[in-house]
């Protein structure tokens, strides 16, 4: 706490004075009494605290919220996202010091997720102050993670403020056109803290046979092809996300399509071994595989498994980009498991370059949860 991490969990609560209700803000004292923080209040979480506000003399009050979201968009306008890119993050929760809010833009619209109870409770005063400070056309709630269970609460989807947007709209990215489903995708609609790892990625790729896993809707085959792939393959277990894939392709009129390949990464990987297929570059974009730390063991038998598979698919000195979002696998776990998984390869590793999110999705020091992004560029030989 005095590390000014934000989150107390109701193991280290002694005592709970006048029956706050959840996502009240409450004042957090020591054991001798001494002021630590205001926080909101969920009895229903193992988070049951979320601190806010440090010092003692700042109300957590309307103006509080307006400053602290105005103070993290400000912060996207000074980190160079340009007019070739549409679609970025606007508040990223406990790093931007608004535990459990996420805020995307994609164009003229905003996606707001509300992921603890003290947001939940507030979301009509961040609606407004979101469209005082952005001016969108419309403001639209995803609130239909599985997180929100672990806080008490029922999924929720909808518009808060102005227009419907349509399911699928396009957006821009380094200057690249994607269609994204901010209804009914992933995450927000699109992985948008991949953006600059997409570049790094496709500088590798030009005249090699690229296979892309866990593709989605095929933003780093995007990419690569444009970098100057020879050939592409995608594999993704949606076939919606493979037809937004195949627009998206053709949005960007690439002189060739990707191969789209529908089903189970894992066996699809697995089929290939044993008909002794290869590529030179592989790319392993995954799912949150590890949410926390307690899944973990059990995670990194996937992520060993799927990057085993992979360097054996790899011709001699080839590349593959991988990565794990899971933030119960640090880096240096993840460096672990790609160490065990050269070995049953029978391959070594070199890496060649370390990757994380995008700078609008900042890590904060006291919050060493929200390095949650980790990839690396390596040659396997």
């Amino acid at each position: 706490m005095l590390r000014h991490h934000p989150w107390i969990f109701s193991g280290a609560v002694k005592k709970i004075e006048n029956n706050p209700s959840s996502g009240d803000i409450v004042r957090v004292v020591d054991s001798e009494g001494t002021f630590i923080a205001w926080a909101y209040f969920n009895p229903q979480s193992q988070i049951c605290l979320r601190l806010l506000e440090w010092k003692e003399e700042i109300p957590v009050n309307e103006s509080w919220w307006s400053e602290k979201l105005l103070s993290a968009v400000k912060y996207r306008e000074s980190v160079k996202i340009d007019n070739s890119t549409s679609a970025y993050r606007l508040v990223h929760a406990e790093s931007d010091m608004l535990p459990g809010l996420i805020v995307d833009r994609y164009g003229d619209f905003i996606v707001l997720q509300a992921l603890t109870a003290g947001i939940d409770k507030r979301k009509s005063i961040i609606t407004e102050h979101l469209k005082s400070i952005l001016n969108p056309k419309g403001i639209y709630e995803r609130s239909d993670t599985e997180t929100r269970k672990l806080e008490g609460l029922t999924p929720v989807q909808g518009v808060l403020f102005g227009e419907t947007p349509d399911s699928i709209i396009e957006i821009k990215e380094n200057g690249y056109r994607f269609k994204v489903d901010i209804i009914n995708g992933q995450k927000t609609g699109f992985f948008l803290d991949q953006r600059e790892n997409r570049k790094i990625t496709a500088s590798y790729a030009k005249n090699l046979k690229v296979l892309e896993c866990f593709s989605y809707t095929g933003a780093f085959s995007v990419y690569a092809l444009n970098a100057g792939a020879e050939s592409m393959t995608c594999i993704d277990s949606s076939s919606t996300a493979l037809e937004i894939a195949r627009q998206n392709f053709e949005l960007n009129g690439l002189a060739f399509k990707p191969e789209l390949v529908l089903g189970n990464t894992f066996q699809i990987l697995r089929d290939y071994r044993n008909a002794g297929i290869q590529f030179d570059m592989i790319i392993l974009d995954p799912p949150k595989l590890s949410p926390t730390r307690a899944l973990r063991e059990k995670a990194s038998q996937a992520y060993k498994d799927v990057n085993l598979l992979a360097m054996k698919l790899l011709k001699k000195d080839g590349i593959l980009a991988t990565f794990s979002c899971s933030s119960g696998i640090d880096t240096d776990f993840f460096k672990e498991i790609l160490l065990w998984a050269s070995i049953d390869a029978h391959r070594e590793i070199q890496i060649l370059r370390e990757m994380h999110q995008a700078d609008d999705h900042p890590v904060r020091l006291s919050f060493p949860e929200s390095s949650y992004l980790k990839g690396f560029i390596c040659r396997v030989c």
